[in-house]
Protein backbone atom coordinates (compact mmCIF):
# COMPACT_ATOMS: atom_id res chain seq x y z
CA UNK A 1 0.00 0.00 0.00
CA UNK A 2 1.11 3.99 -0.23
CA UNK A 3 1.70 5.21 3.43
CA UNK A 4 0.18 9.03 4.09
CA UNK A 5 4.09 9.70 4.46
CA UNK A 6 4.63 8.10 0.95
CA UNK A 7 1.48 10.04 -1.10
CA UNK A 8 2.82 13.38 1.00
CA UNK A 9 6.22 13.29 -1.36
CA UNK A 10 3.84 12.39 -3.89
CA UNK A 11 2.08 15.48 -3.74
CA UNK A 12 5.15 17.76 -3.53
CA UNK A 13 6.42 16.23 -6.77
CA UNK A 14 3.28 17.34 -8.42
CA UNK A 15 3.38 20.72 -7.20
CA UNK A 16 6.54 20.70 -8.73
CA UNK A 17 8.72 20.83 -5.01
CA UNK A 18 12.04 19.97 -5.99
CA UNK A 19 13.88 20.19 -2.88
CA UNK A 20 13.11 19.86 0.97
CA UNK A 21 14.93 20.84 3.58
CA UNK A 22 14.88 18.90 6.79
CA UNK A 23 16.62 16.69 9.91
CA UNK A 24 15.54 13.12 10.11
CA UNK A 25 13.99 11.97 13.52
CA UNK A 26 12.34 9.15 14.88
CA UNK A 27 8.66 11.04 14.35
CA UNK A 28 9.58 12.15 10.82
CA UNK A 29 11.19 8.67 9.25
CA UNK A 30 8.11 8.15 7.60
CA UNK A 31 8.05 11.13 5.70
CA UNK A 32 11.33 9.49 3.93
CA UNK A 33 10.17 6.50 2.96
CA UNK A 34 9.13 8.13 -0.32
CA UNK A 35 12.27 10.55 -0.57
CA UNK A 36 14.82 7.94 -1.86
CA UNK A 37 13.05 7.19 -5.00
CA UNK A 38 11.82 10.39 -5.71
CA UNK A 39 13.11 13.30 -7.67
CA UNK A 40 13.22 15.51 -4.89
CA UNK A 41 16.66 16.81 -3.30
CA UNK A 42 16.75 16.58 0.00
CA UNK A 43 19.26 18.75 1.99
CA UNK A 44 20.30 17.86 6.25
CA UNK A 45 20.82 21.31 7.12
CA UNK A 46 22.64 21.55 11.01
CA UNK A 47 19.67 23.10 12.61
CA UNK A 48 15.72 23.04 12.14
CA UNK A 49 16.60 27.39 11.83
CA UNK A 50 18.78 26.61 9.36
CA UNK A 51 16.20 24.80 6.82
CA UNK A 52 13.75 27.54 7.45
CA UNK A 53 15.96 30.10 6.29
CA UNK A 54 17.40 28.01 3.40
CA UNK A 55 13.17 27.24 2.81
CA UNK A 56 13.30 31.17 2.62
CA UNK A 57 16.64 32.02 0.47
CA UNK A 58 15.64 29.21 -2.10
CA UNK A 59 12.95 30.93 -2.89
CA UNK A 60 13.94 34.77 -3.02
CA UNK A 61 16.63 33.39 -5.18
CA UNK A 62 14.23 32.05 -7.75
CA UNK A 63 10.94 32.67 -6.92
CA UNK A 64 10.43 28.91 -6.24
CA UNK A 65 8.84 27.11 -3.32
CA UNK A 66 10.57 24.61 -1.19
CA UNK A 67 9.65 22.94 1.84
CA UNK A 68 10.85 21.98 5.11
CA UNK A 69 10.66 18.51 7.47
CA UNK A 70 10.67 18.99 11.25
CA UNK A 71 10.05 17.08 13.98
CA UNK A 72 7.22 17.34 16.34
CA UNK A 73 7.84 20.08 19.44
CA UNK A 74 11.88 21.32 19.48
CA UNK A 75 11.47 21.21 15.24
CA UNK A 76 8.71 23.18 14.77
CA UNK A 77 9.77 25.92 17.49
CA UNK A 78 13.12 26.47 16.14
CA UNK A 79 11.81 27.07 12.51
CA UNK A 80 9.51 29.35 13.97
CA UNK A 81 11.54 32.67 13.68
CA UNK A 82 12.19 31.66 9.79
CA UNK A 83 8.89 31.46 9.54
CA UNK A 84 8.04 34.67 11.18
CA UNK A 85 10.39 36.12 8.72
CA UNK A 86 9.30 34.80 6.04
CA UNK A 87 5.81 35.94 7.11
CA UNK A 88 6.98 39.72 7.27
CA UNK A 89 8.60 39.54 4.24
CA UNK A 90 5.62 37.72 2.02
CA UNK A 91 8.20 34.38 1.40
CA UNK A 92 6.14 31.36 0.81
CA UNK A 93 7.56 28.21 2.59
CA UNK A 94 5.71 24.90 3.19
CA UNK A 95 6.37 23.59 6.95
CA UNK A 96 5.41 19.97 7.57
CA UNK A 97 5.90 18.93 11.19
CA UNK A 98 5.02 15.42 12.80
CA UNK A 99 2.64 15.47 15.71
CA UNK A 100 2.13 12.92 18.95
CA UNK A 101 0.28 10.19 18.03
CA UNK A 102 -3.57 10.94 17.95
CA UNK A 103 -4.69 9.32 20.89
CA UNK A 104 -1.96 11.42 23.25
CA UNK A 105 -2.13 14.57 21.43
CA UNK A 106 -2.84 17.62 24.66
CA UNK A 107 -2.72 14.76 26.97
CA UNK A 108 0.38 15.68 28.92
CA UNK A 109 1.37 12.63 29.65
CA UNK A 110 4.93 13.19 28.89
CA UNK A 111 5.26 12.04 25.34
CA UNK A 112 8.13 12.93 23.50
CA UNK A 113 8.74 16.59 22.00
CA UNK A 114 5.41 16.81 23.59
CA UNK A 115 4.29 21.00 23.52
CA UNK A 116 0.32 21.74 24.13
CA UNK A 117 -1.38 23.06 20.90
CA UNK A 118 1.36 23.12 18.69
CA UNK A 119 -0.77 24.16 15.81
CA UNK A 120 -1.23 27.06 17.76
CA UNK A 121 2.23 27.59 17.66
CA UNK A 122 2.39 27.24 14.24
CA UNK A 123 -0.44 29.31 13.48
CA UNK A 124 1.53 32.68 14.81
CA UNK A 125 3.90 32.66 11.59
CA UNK A 126 2.08 31.18 9.11
CA UNK A 127 -0.86 32.27 6.76
CA UNK A 128 -2.42 29.11 8.42
CA UNK A 129 -1.89 25.55 10.54
CA UNK A 130 -3.67 22.71 9.84
CA UNK A 131 -3.60 19.83 11.99
CA UNK A 132 -4.44 16.45 10.11
CA UNK A 133 -6.73 14.67 11.96
CA UNK A 134 -7.53 12.22 8.62
CA UNK A 135 -5.69 10.78 6.09
CA UNK A 136 -8.05 12.12 3.55
CA UNK A 137 -7.25 15.52 4.33
CA UNK A 138 -3.90 15.82 2.95
CA UNK A 139 -4.66 16.28 -0.55
CA UNK A 140 -7.38 19.25 0.41
CA UNK A 141 -4.47 20.78 2.88
CA UNK A 142 -2.14 20.70 0.60
CA UNK A 143 -4.25 22.07 -1.86
CA UNK A 144 -5.18 25.04 0.32
CA UNK A 145 -1.05 26.09 0.88
CA UNK A 146 -0.48 25.82 -2.99
CA UNK A 147 -3.65 28.13 -3.09
CA UNK A 148 -2.04 30.68 -0.67
CA UNK A 149 1.51 30.20 -2.71
CA UNK A 150 -0.24 30.53 -6.30
CA UNK A 151 -2.75 33.29 -6.00
CA UNK A 152 -2.97 34.87 -2.15
CA UNK A 153 -0.24 37.16 -0.25
CA UNK A 154 2.58 34.50 -0.25
CA UNK A 155 3.70 33.41 3.37
CA UNK A 156 4.66 30.29 5.29
CA UNK A 157 1.87 27.28 5.63
CA UNK A 158 2.13 24.68 8.47
CA UNK A 159 1.33 21.31 8.03
CA UNK A 160 0.96 19.06 10.95
CA UNK A 161 0.92 14.92 10.83
CA UNK A 162 0.21 12.79 13.63
CA UNK A 163 2.86 10.46 13.93
CA UNK A 164 0.56 7.42 13.92
CA UNK A 165 -0.64 8.78 10.72
CA UNK A 166 2.11 8.56 8.65
CA UNK A 167 2.04 5.03 8.28
CA UNK A 168 -1.53 4.47 7.49
CA UNK A 169 -2.75 4.14 3.94
CA UNK A 170 -3.12 7.09 1.66
CA UNK A 171 -6.47 8.01 0.69
CA UNK A 172 -7.80 9.19 -2.79
CA UNK A 173 -5.12 10.02 -5.83
CA UNK A 174 -2.26 12.30 -6.39
CA UNK A 175 -3.67 14.88 -8.72
CA UNK A 176 -2.33 18.63 -8.98
CA UNK A 177 -5.44 20.78 -9.09
CA UNK A 178 -5.22 23.42 -11.47
CA UNK A 179 -2.96 26.51 -10.55
CA UNK A 180 -4.49 29.30 -9.31
CA UNK A 181 -3.52 32.64 -10.78
CA UNK A 182 -3.83 35.60 -8.50
CA UNK A 183 -6.60 38.05 -9.21
CA UNK A 184 -7.02 40.99 -11.80
CA UNK A 185 -7.63 44.41 -10.14
CA UNK A 186 -10.78 45.79 -11.14
CA UNK A 187 -10.91 47.12 -14.49
CA UNK A 188 -12.82 50.43 -14.02
CA UNK A 189 -11.11 50.72 -11.18
CA UNK A 190 -7.70 50.39 -12.97
CA UNK A 191 -9.26 53.03 -15.70
CA UNK A 192 -9.48 55.65 -12.99
CA UNK A 193 -5.81 55.09 -11.99
CA UNK A 194 -4.59 55.52 -15.48
CA UNK A 195 -6.87 58.81 -16.13
CA UNK A 196 -5.02 60.15 -12.83
CA UNK A 197 -1.31 58.74 -13.55
CA UNK A 198 -1.54 60.45 -17.33
CA UNK A 199 -2.56 63.49 -15.85
CA UNK A 200 0.25 63.62 -13.33
CA UNK A 201 3.17 66.48 -13.43
CA UNK A 202 5.33 64.45 -10.82
CA UNK A 203 4.57 61.14 -10.77
CA UNK A 204 6.18 58.65 -8.48
CA UNK A 205 6.64 54.76 -8.11
CA UNK A 206 7.24 52.94 -4.87
CA UNK A 207 8.62 49.54 -5.92
CA UNK A 208 8.79 46.41 -3.24
CA UNK A 209 9.49 42.71 -3.57
CA UNK A 210 6.00 42.08 -4.75
CA UNK A 211 6.58 43.86 -7.60
CA UNK A 212 9.42 41.72 -8.80
CA UNK A 213 8.26 40.49 -12.24
CA UNK A 214 5.96 43.40 -13.20
CA UNK A 215 7.03 45.58 -16.19
CA UNK A 216 7.64 48.35 -13.86
CA UNK A 217 10.14 50.00 -15.54
CA UNK A 218 7.90 50.26 -19.15
CA UNK A 219 5.66 51.97 -16.62
CA UNK A 220 7.99 54.46 -15.37
CA UNK A 221 9.88 55.28 -18.55
CA UNK A 222 6.22 56.41 -19.93
CA UNK A 223 5.51 58.21 -16.89
CA UNK A 224 8.44 60.03 -15.95
CA UNK A 225 8.32 58.52 -12.98
CA UNK A 226 11.05 57.91 -10.44
CA UNK A 227 11.20 54.43 -8.79
CA UNK A 228 11.95 54.12 -5.34
CA UNK A 229 12.91 51.06 -4.51
CA UNK A 230 12.89 48.99 -0.96
CA UNK A 231 15.39 46.52 0.35
CA UNK A 232 13.05 43.55 -1.19
CA UNK A 233 12.54 45.43 -4.90
CA UNK A 234 16.17 46.63 -5.70
CA UNK A 235 17.07 45.81 -8.86
CA UNK A 236 13.27 45.81 -10.48
CA UNK A 237 15.31 48.85 -12.34
CA UNK A 238 18.81 48.05 -13.60
CA UNK A 239 21.70 49.98 -11.53
CA UNK A 240 21.87 53.10 -14.27
CA UNK A 241 18.74 53.77 -15.24
CA UNK A 242 18.21 57.31 -15.02
CA UNK A 243 14.93 56.74 -12.94
CA UNK A 244 16.17 54.11 -10.71
CA UNK A 245 16.05 55.33 -6.87
CA UNK A 246 17.93 52.47 -5.01
CA UNK A 247 17.81 54.42 -1.68
CA UNK A 248 15.82 53.75 1.88
CA UNK A 249 12.23 55.43 1.83
CA UNK A 250 13.37 56.26 5.46
CA UNK A 251 15.87 58.66 3.81
CA UNK A 252 15.02 62.38 4.43
CA UNK A 253 16.05 63.15 0.67
CA UNK A 254 14.10 60.35 -0.43
CA UNK A 255 11.46 61.21 1.48
CA UNK A 256 11.47 64.91 0.41
CA UNK A 257 11.33 63.15 -3.26
CA UNK A 258 8.02 61.46 -2.60
CA UNK A 259 6.41 64.45 -0.62
CA UNK A 260 7.13 66.12 -3.89
CA UNK A 261 4.88 63.84 -6.27
CA UNK A 262 1.36 64.77 -6.64
CA UNK A 263 0.71 61.00 -7.73
CA UNK A 264 2.14 58.02 -5.70
CA UNK A 265 2.03 54.53 -7.22
CA UNK A 266 3.05 52.04 -4.69
CA UNK A 267 3.31 48.23 -5.96
CA UNK A 268 3.74 45.17 -3.96
CA UNK A 269 4.93 47.20 -1.35
CA UNK A 270 3.07 46.81 2.51
CA UNK A 271 4.54 50.77 3.23
CA UNK A 272 5.89 49.15 6.61
CA UNK A 273 8.19 51.02 9.32
CA UNK A 274 11.52 49.10 9.13
CA UNK A 275 11.46 50.22 5.47
CA UNK A 276 9.94 53.63 5.40
CA UNK A 277 10.46 55.17 8.62
CA UNK A 278 13.61 53.11 10.36
CA UNK A 279 14.44 56.12 12.18
CA UNK A 280 10.66 56.96 13.56
CA UNK A 281 10.30 60.24 12.04
CA UNK A 282 6.72 61.56 11.25
CA UNK A 283 4.65 59.77 8.67
CA UNK A 284 6.27 60.62 5.25
CA UNK A 285 3.74 63.20 3.49
CA UNK A 286 2.32 62.80 0.02
CA UNK A 287 0.87 66.14 -1.41
CA UNK A 288 -0.99 64.86 -3.99
CA UNK A 289 -2.72 61.04 -4.31
CA UNK A 290 -1.77 57.80 -3.71
CA UNK A 291 -2.57 54.93 -5.76
CA UNK A 292 -1.38 51.11 -4.72
CA UNK A 293 -1.34 47.77 -6.63
CA UNK A 294 -1.71 45.23 -3.36
CA UNK A 295 -3.20 41.42 -3.50
CA UNK A 296 -3.67 41.63 0.56
CA UNK A 297 -7.05 43.62 1.20
CA UNK A 298 -6.12 44.00 5.05
CA UNK A 299 -3.20 45.93 3.59
CA UNK A 300 -4.81 48.00 1.71
CA UNK A 301 -5.70 49.90 5.40
CA UNK A 302 -2.04 49.62 6.72
CA UNK A 303 0.63 51.61 6.02
CA UNK A 304 -0.70 54.19 3.25
CA UNK A 305 -4.27 54.12 3.00
CA UNK A 306 -4.97 54.90 -0.74
CA UNK A 307 -6.65 56.95 -2.35
CA UNK A 308 -7.30 54.12 -5.50
CA UNK A 309 -7.17 50.75 -4.05
CA UNK A 310 -6.27 48.09 -6.97
CA UNK A 311 -6.93 44.61 -5.28
CA UNK A 312 -4.75 42.47 -7.00
CA UNK A 313 -1.39 40.98 -8.89
CA UNK A 314 1.13 43.49 -9.27
CA UNK A 315 2.17 42.40 -12.34
CA UNK A 316 -1.38 42.04 -14.00
CA UNK A 317 -2.36 45.51 -12.56
CA UNK A 318 0.82 46.86 -14.34
CA UNK A 319 -0.21 45.30 -17.65
CA UNK A 320 -3.15 47.00 -17.54
CA UNK A 321 -1.94 49.76 -16.83
CA UNK A 322 0.66 50.05 -19.66
CA UNK A 323 -2.05 49.20 -22.15
CA UNK A 324 -4.02 52.12 -20.79
CA UNK A 325 -0.99 54.54 -21.07
CA UNK A 326 0.61 54.21 -24.38
CA UNK A 327 2.55 57.24 -24.18
CA UNK A 328 6.08 58.07 -25.51
CA UNK A 329 9.48 57.77 -23.00
CA UNK A 330 9.13 60.85 -21.14
CA UNK A 331 12.57 61.74 -19.74
CA UNK A 332 13.86 61.53 -16.37
CA UNK A 333 13.16 64.47 -14.02
CA UNK A 334 16.32 65.99 -12.28
CA UNK A 335 14.94 65.25 -9.20
CA UNK A 336 15.42 61.19 -9.41
CA UNK A 337 19.11 62.26 -9.76
CA UNK A 338 19.62 64.71 -7.45
CA UNK A 339 17.44 62.19 -4.94
CA UNK A 340 20.18 59.69 -5.45
CA UNK A 341 22.86 62.19 -4.68
CA UNK A 342 21.85 63.57 -1.91
CA UNK A 343 20.42 59.65 -0.41
CA UNK A 344 24.56 58.98 -0.94
CA UNK A 345 25.51 61.94 1.05
CA UNK A 346 23.16 61.33 3.45
CA UNK A 347 24.00 57.66 4.78
CA UNK A 348 27.98 59.43 5.75
CA UNK A 349 31.30 58.36 4.97
CA UNK A 350 31.59 55.32 6.88
CA UNK A 351 28.71 53.59 5.24
CA UNK A 352 29.38 54.96 2.09
CA UNK A 353 32.57 52.94 2.51
CA UNK A 354 30.70 49.92 2.72
CA UNK A 355 28.64 50.65 -0.27
CA UNK A 356 32.13 50.71 -2.27
CA UNK A 357 32.75 47.49 -1.37
CA UNK A 358 29.11 46.25 -1.93
CA UNK A 359 29.65 47.80 -5.33
CA UNK A 360 32.87 45.42 -5.86
CA UNK A 361 31.35 42.59 -5.17
CA UNK A 362 28.59 43.24 -7.37
CA UNK A 363 31.18 43.78 -10.61
CA UNK A 364 33.47 41.26 -9.91
CA UNK A 365 30.48 38.93 -10.23
CA UNK A 366 27.81 40.59 -11.90
CA UNK A 367 24.35 38.54 -11.65
CA UNK A 368 25.29 37.17 -8.66
CA UNK A 369 23.39 37.22 -5.33
CA UNK A 370 24.34 38.74 -2.62
CA UNK A 371 22.67 37.77 1.08
CA UNK A 372 23.36 39.67 4.01
CA UNK A 373 23.03 38.68 7.60
CA UNK A 374 21.79 41.35 9.93
CA UNK A 375 24.96 42.95 10.03
CA UNK A 376 26.76 46.82 8.98
CA UNK A 377 27.19 45.57 5.14
CA UNK A 378 23.41 44.65 4.99
CA UNK A 379 22.46 48.22 7.14
CA UNK A 380 24.64 50.40 4.69
CA UNK A 381 23.04 48.52 1.47
CA UNK A 382 19.66 48.61 2.64
CA UNK A 383 20.09 52.51 3.13
CA UNK A 384 21.69 52.93 -0.74
CA UNK A 385 22.85 49.85 -3.02
CA UNK A 386 21.83 49.44 -6.56
CA UNK A 387 22.12 45.34 -7.30
CA UNK A 388 22.60 44.62 -11.43
CA UNK A 389 18.89 42.71 -10.95
CA UNK A 390 16.19 42.04 -9.05
CA UNK A 391 16.60 38.42 -6.71
CA UNK A 392 20.20 39.42 -5.89
CA UNK A 393 19.73 41.34 -2.98
CA UNK A 394 18.09 40.51 0.00
CA UNK A 395 18.89 39.89 4.12
CA UNK A 396 16.91 40.31 7.51
CA UNK A 397 17.30 43.16 8.39
CA UNK A 398 13.79 44.49 7.30
CA UNK A 399 10.44 42.68 8.97
CA UNK A 400 11.28 40.42 11.47
CA UNK A 401 14.87 41.34 11.74
CA UNK A 402 16.45 37.89 12.47
CA UNK A 403 20.00 37.40 13.29
CA UNK A 404 21.38 34.05 11.61
CA UNK A 405 19.96 34.35 8.48
CA UNK A 406 22.16 34.89 5.97
CA UNK A 407 24.87 31.68 5.63
CA UNK A 408 21.76 29.67 5.51
CA UNK A 409 19.48 32.07 3.69
CA UNK A 410 22.98 31.91 0.76
CA UNK A 411 22.80 28.13 1.19
CA UNK A 412 19.42 27.73 -0.32
CA UNK A 413 19.87 30.76 -3.14
CA UNK A 414 22.81 28.64 -4.41
CA UNK A 415 20.71 25.50 -4.34
CA UNK A 416 18.12 27.09 -6.36
CA UNK A 417 19.90 28.88 -9.06
CA UNK A 418 22.92 26.40 -8.90
CA UNK A 419 25.65 29.32 -9.47
CA UNK A 420 27.51 30.89 -6.92
CA UNK A 421 26.20 33.01 -4.01
CA UNK A 422 28.14 35.79 -2.02
CA UNK A 423 26.75 36.03 1.61
CA UNK A 424 28.06 38.61 3.69
CA UNK A 425 27.89 37.92 7.40
CA UNK A 426 29.18 39.72 11.06
CA UNK A 427 30.88 37.62 13.15
CA UNK A 428 28.48 37.66 15.39
CA UNK A 429 25.41 36.88 13.32
CA UNK A 430 26.88 34.29 11.78
CA UNK A 431 28.26 32.33 14.85
CA UNK A 432 24.35 31.89 15.14
CA UNK A 433 24.82 29.49 12.25
CA UNK A 434 27.92 28.94 11.39
CA UNK A 435 27.35 24.68 11.35
CA UNK A 436 25.80 25.09 8.14
CA UNK A 437 28.99 25.27 6.54
CA UNK A 438 29.02 22.38 6.87
CA UNK A 439 26.10 21.46 4.62
CA UNK A 440 27.34 23.52 1.83
CA UNK A 441 30.57 21.65 1.60
CA UNK A 442 28.81 18.36 2.26
CA UNK A 443 26.82 19.55 -1.04
CA UNK A 444 29.74 21.09 -2.87
CA UNK A 445 27.64 24.35 -3.08
CA UNK A 446 29.18 27.35 -4.66
CA UNK A 447 29.09 29.70 -2.01
CA UNK A 448 31.24 32.61 -1.36
CA UNK A 449 31.09 33.33 2.65
CA UNK A 450 32.33 36.58 3.36
CA UNK A 451 32.83 37.25 6.93
CA UNK A 452 32.51 40.69 8.15
CA UNK A 453 34.71 40.81 11.88
CA UNK A 454 34.64 43.64 14.01
CA UNK A 455 35.21 41.47 16.89
CA UNK A 456 31.18 41.80 18.19
CA UNK A 457 27.60 43.48 17.26
CA UNK A 458 29.59 46.66 16.06
CA UNK A 459 26.35 48.13 14.96
CA UNK A 460 24.82 47.78 19.24
CA UNK A 461 27.82 48.80 20.33
CA UNK A 462 27.75 52.05 18.17
CA UNK A 463 24.03 52.69 19.10
CA UNK A 464 24.81 52.27 22.56
CA UNK A 465 27.50 54.88 22.58
CA UNK A 466 25.57 57.13 20.94
CA UNK A 467 23.04 56.92 23.34
CA UNK A 468 25.25 57.25 25.90
CA UNK A 469 25.02 53.60 27.17
CA UNK A 470 28.30 52.02 28.12
CA UNK A 471 28.99 49.62 26.39
CA UNK A 472 28.03 45.81 27.71
CA UNK A 473 27.81 42.35 25.80
CA UNK A 474 28.67 43.50 22.72
CA UNK A 475 32.29 42.35 22.40
CA UNK A 476 32.88 39.12 21.52
CA UNK A 477 35.58 36.81 21.78
CA UNK A 478 35.82 35.53 18.13
CA UNK A 479 37.57 32.21 16.49
CA UNK A 480 39.65 31.84 13.96
CA UNK A 481 37.41 31.90 10.75
CA UNK A 482 39.84 30.98 8.50
CA UNK A 483 40.96 28.11 10.35
CA UNK A 484 37.34 26.95 10.97
CA UNK A 485 36.37 27.35 7.01
CA UNK A 486 39.72 24.76 6.23
CA UNK A 487 38.48 22.29 9.36
CA UNK A 488 34.55 22.33 7.36
CA UNK A 489 36.53 21.46 4.24
CA UNK A 490 35.92 25.30 2.96
CA UNK A 491 38.84 26.87 1.22
CA UNK A 492 39.29 29.71 3.39
CA UNK A 493 41.62 32.96 2.97
CA UNK A 494 42.47 36.16 4.75
CA UNK A 495 41.44 39.31 3.00
CA UNK A 496 44.53 42.26 3.63
CA UNK A 497 43.27 44.54 1.24
CA UNK A 498 40.32 45.73 -0.26
CA UNK A 499 42.02 45.86 -3.44
CA UNK A 500 42.36 42.49 -3.36
CA UNK A 501 38.90 41.51 -2.81
CA UNK A 502 37.67 41.19 -6.82
CA UNK A 503 40.15 38.42 -7.26
CA UNK A 504 39.68 36.91 -4.22
CA UNK A 505 35.71 36.59 -5.41
CA UNK A 506 36.58 35.59 -9.16
CA UNK A 507 38.67 32.57 -8.17
CA UNK A 508 36.01 31.45 -5.39
CA UNK A 509 33.02 31.50 -8.16
CA UNK A 510 35.69 29.99 -10.53
CA UNK A 511 35.64 26.47 -8.14
CA UNK A 512 33.88 24.13 -6.95
CA UNK A 513 32.39 24.14 -3.40
CA UNK A 514 32.65 26.90 -0.62
CA UNK A 515 34.88 29.49 0.27
CA UNK A 516 35.29 31.66 3.71
CA UNK A 517 36.58 34.94 3.33
CA UNK A 518 38.01 36.97 6.32
CA UNK A 519 37.12 40.49 5.74
CA UNK A 520 38.45 42.49 9.02
CA UNK A 521 36.27 45.90 9.23
CA UNK A 522 39.19 48.11 9.08
CA UNK A 523 39.83 46.50 5.32
CA UNK A 524 36.69 48.41 4.34
CA UNK A 525 36.90 51.19 6.78
CA UNK A 526 39.53 53.93 6.99
CA UNK A 527 38.88 56.11 9.65
CA UNK A 528 41.50 58.98 9.20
Amino acid sequence: MTTVGEQLVEWLEAYGVGTVFGIPGVHTVEMYRGLARSKIKHMTPRHEQGAGFMADGYYRASGKVAAAFVITGPGLTNILTPMAQAYGDSIPMLVVSSVNRTKSKGMGAGDLHEVANQSLIGAQAAAFSHSLADPSQLGPVLARAFAVFEGARPRPVHIEIPVDMFSMQAVGAVSRPAPIRPPLPNPNTLTEAAEVLVKAKAPLILAGGGAIGANVQTLAERLGAPVVMTTNGRGILPLDHPLAVPASPSLKAVRKLIGSADVVLAVGTEVGRTDYDMYDRDDIEVEGKIIRIEIDAEQMRRGAVPDIALLGDAATGIDGLCAMIELPTRPAPKQADGARKASLAEIGEDYRQIVTFLNKIRNALPGTPIVCDSTQAAYAGNLYFAPDAARTWFNASTGYGALGYGLPAAIGAARAIGGPVVCVAGDGGVQFSLAELGLAVEENLPLILIVWDNKGYGEIKSYMIENQITPVGVDLHTPDFVALGKAYGAEAAQVEALSDLADFLIDAAERKGPTVLHLPEQVVLSRG
